[in-house]
C-alpha cells in the first residue's frame, strides 16, 4: 500500500477538483496509458489493486508504470461521536486525479494485452477512464 514516509501536516483540507490536468497528461515511458476522464480521489488501495490486475494479465511479462502518488490524508471521526471536538484523525491516503492525468503506463506487450491489461486495471479505479496510445515524434523537418 502507497504512503508517503512523512508529511509536513498531519490533516489536510478537502479541496476542490476543478479544472482539467496540465502535468502528466502524456505518455512518457510506456507505449499505452490509462486516462482519467472525469476528477476523483483514488485512494491507496484502489491505485494497489488496479497494479495487481494489470500485471496478473501480463503475466509479469512487460513493465508497468504508476504515475499517480496518494500524498493527500482522508480524515474520519469514530462511529457514534458527537459533533464539535476537532478533526477526526488520518484513516488513509488519496490522490488527486483531475480529467486527462495519465495513471498507469505499459510496455513490453504487444497492443492487444496492453489494452486488455488496462482495461481491467481501469475497473478497479472509481473514475471513468479511456486508453491512449503514445503519440509517436515525427521530427526531422
Amino acid at each position: 500500500m502507497l504512503l508517503p514516509k512523512r508529511v509536513k501536516y498531519r490533516r489536510v483540507q478537502r479541496g476542490r477538483m476543478k479544472g482539467v490536468a496540465t502535468r502528466g497528461n502524456t505518455v512518457t515511458y510506456g507505449e499505452y496509458g490509462l486516462v482519467a476522464t472525469e476528477p476523483s480521489w483514488i485512494t491507496s488501495n484502489q491505485i494497489e489493486a488496479a497494479r495487481i490486475a494489470i500485471t496478473r494479465y501480463t503475466r509479469r511479462g512487460g513493465k508497468v508504470w504508476i504515475k499517480i502518488f496518494p500524498d493527500k490524508p482522508v480524515t474520519q471521526k469514530p462511529a457514534e461521536t458527537r459533533m464539535g471536538s476537532g478533526k477526526g484523525s488520518p484513516e488513509y491516503w488519496v490522490a488527486v486525479v483531475k480529467p486527462g492525468r495519465v495513471m498507469f503506463e505499459i510496455a513490453g506487450v504487444s497492443p492487444e494485452i496492453a489494452m486488455e491489461a488496462l482495461r481491467r486495471g481501469a475497473y478497479k479505479l472509481p473514475c471513468k477512464t479511456k486508453i491512449i496510445a503514445r503519440e509517436t515524434e515525427t521530427g526531422g523537418e
